[in-house]
């Protein structure tokens, strides 16, 4: 959250990238830092998946991080949560 907040505050649009076990963490921590940045979460778990198999999860989650990052850029940072 800390580097997409980085990013926003320099006019950078971010789109943050977590597996669905980090749901409710990010949304704590979100709440604490009092940002609401632009989420895609991934099924979990990761580590135990093949190369073959992270390059699908990234293919299928593209279109919804650039949809956000596009979003982010027309309405000046205020994407929500995906």
């Amino acid at each position: 959250m800390h580097d997409i907040a980085d990013l926003e505050s320099r006019q950078i649009p971010g789109v943050g990238v977590a597996s669905t076990e980090f749901i409710d963490a990010a949304a704590a921590q979100c709440k604490t830092l009092g940002f609401d940045p632009a989420m895609v979460f991934v099924p979990h778990p990761i580590q135990n998946r093949t190369d073959a198999e992270m390059r699908t999860l990234a293919d299928e989650a593209l279109g919804e991080i650039l949809r956000l990052l596009c979003a982010d850029q027309n309405l000046g940072g205020k994407t929500g949560h995906s």
